[in-house]
């Protein structure tokens, strides 16, 4: 017999899900033994990333026990319609559940299948998120509403354990084992400081949803608060905005300028005059015909959108590319989301002129935390790296720190330093966690998330799954296919530039 080949776990997809706050995503149909491992392995190495090993012991027995019952559950569904059984009929449940072990032990393979064969899935979702972690199983079979109660009748009886050698030997009961694993895994988690609340357990869109949510621990939260709060003061000493586009912004926010002063004063400054006319001709605007002058540009793409473009600009040459290669990365990335963001605004939002003037320089701007990371001057990391020593920092916290982990409310930082308008500053801060931005700016922030997903996708960074369901379906984007579909046309465009 061959022997199951090893799933390898990638760590640079982890660590990319950690910086960028995007879940992990792992579904199974049938759960081998392998799957089972790989899948503790994930968990293992996530949590590694995050400097929480002390939690990966009790974590996993958490996940073993809730995939277990997911694929428990997704076999009960199977075996009840084999046998002619309405699992949602508490009689029919009773009986089935008598001879559901041994039939299913006993030929677990041809239940396994007949899962296979109805699209029964065992998901684990893995996320950080708002330094809380997210923890999540999900199967598609919707509880009952006796086993949902039965379950809530397991969590109550938790609360009266202290130990599991006292849960053991209060329980018993042959069809189910009276829920022990579950009540074992509650007292797993008050080992590491929770309590039931961290743990849900509801019916949604047709998923049965297993989630605990628990904190980083005090020791980790505290020194990324320290390390934020230190960044920040350092931030203080950042470079103003470039003072020839200060002072446009001021005629651009006057308003009693004319469009004519506006394009005179731009036009005197032959570098910016050169740099607008050259993003205004770019692809990424469309423009039928060749842009030659700055009063065209102002009839053409108007005042909010030169506004947005001196943004880009001033924050290009404060933030220069250098030669820093992962530099360079970032700005290359930035420039894809950019184009990806307007040309899919012009397609999903065109009723909306704002979002669709706003578009291109959030999502130009989006990661401009990570920008600052890479421009940090050698004795801003130095400081840290002291600060981390004197106050016995994990490396491994630092180190995140300086991956990005934060990076979004970085940006935005640096946004309301240089009195960025209150949309691009919210769109830097939530690009990442767009249900979270105040609802005036939610559609924009969500299509910029979108616009971030596919060019990661198109880099084959991240999978399809691990795209917010909620944003899709704003974008009325119902699959894998139509997603590619948009996501291949905009690079094709993008590459033609």
């Amino acid at each position: 017999m061959v022997k199951p080949k090893k799933i390898v776990v990638d760590r640079s997809k982890v660590k990319m899900a950690i910086e960028t706050g995007i879940p992990l995503s792992i579904t199974t149909y049938t759960l081998p033994h392998e799957m089972e491992v790989y899948m503790g392995e994930v968990l293992s190495v996530f949590l590694t990333e995050l400097d929480q090993k002390q939690m990966i012991e009790y974590l996993s027995y958490c996940l073993d026990e809730l995939v277990t019952n997911a694929k428990k559950a997704n076999t009960k569904r199977v075996y009840f319609k084999d046998k002619h059984l309405d699992i949602a009929s508490e009689s029919d449940y009773d009986l089935g559940m008598t001879t559901f072990k041994d039939d299913t032990l006993n030929n677990i393979q041809y239940y396994l299948d007949l899962q296979k064969k109805a699209g029964l899935y065992v998901k684990l979702i893995l996320q950080i998120r708002k330094n809380k972690i997210k923890i999540e199983v999900r199967n598609n079979s919707d509880l009952t509403v006796f086993e949902y109660k039965r379950i809530h009748d397991k969590l109550s009886r938790a609360q009266q354990y202290t130990t599991i050698n006292e849960a053991v030997a209060q329980i018993l009961d042959n069809t189910e084992g009276a829920g022990l694993g579950l009540i074992i895994m509650i007292l797993m988690l008050k080992k590491i400081g929770l309590t039931e609340e961290n743990y849900q357990v509801l019916c949604q869109d047709g998923e049965t949803v297993n989630r605990i949510i628990l904190p980083l621990n005090e020791k980790t939260q505290s020194s990324l608060s320290l390390l934020s709060a230190e960044f920040v003061k350092l931030i203080g000493d950042l470079p103003q905005f470039p003072e020839n586009i200060v002072a446009v912004n001021r005629l651009l926010n006057d308003p009693d300028s004319r469009l004519s002063d506006i394009a005179m004063h731009i036009s005197n400054d032959v570098s910016l005059t050169a740099e607008l006319l050259r993003m205004v001709n770019s692809a990424a605007f469309g423009i039928a015909t060749s842009c030659k002058s700055i009063s065209e540009a102002v009839r053409l793409v108007g005042i909010r959108g030169i506004k947005n473009l001196l943004y880009s600009i001033g924050s290009m040459d404060t933030l220069a590319a250098g030669e820093d290669t992962v530099k360079k990365e970032i700005w290359k990335h930035a420039y894809a989301v950019a184009f990806y963001s307007y040309n899919m605004a012009r397609n999903f939002c065109a009723a909306d002129k704002q979002i669709i003037e706003d578009a291109y320089v959030c999502g130009l701007l989006h990661d401009m935390g990570k920008i600052m990371f890479q421009t940090a001057h050698p004795d801003m990391i130095a400081t840290l790296s002291r600060m981390c020593k004197e106050k016995e920092i994990s490396q491994r916290i630092f180190e995140l720190l300086l991956a990005g982990v934060n990076h979004g409310e970085v940006g935005a930082l640096i946004a309301e330093k240089w009195n960025f308008p209150e949309v691009i500053v919210n769109v830097i801060r939530y690009h990442h966690e767009p249900d979270l931005v105040p609802e005036s700016y939610h559609k924009l922030t969500a299509l910029v998330y979108l616009a971030d997903m596919m060019v990661h996708y198109m880099k084959q960074e991240i999978d399809f799954n691990q795209i917010d369901r909620d944003v899709l379906d704003m974008f009325r984007i119902p699959g894998q296919d139509q997603f590619e579909g948009i996501a291949n046309r905009l690079e094709t465009y993008f590459r033609q530039q």
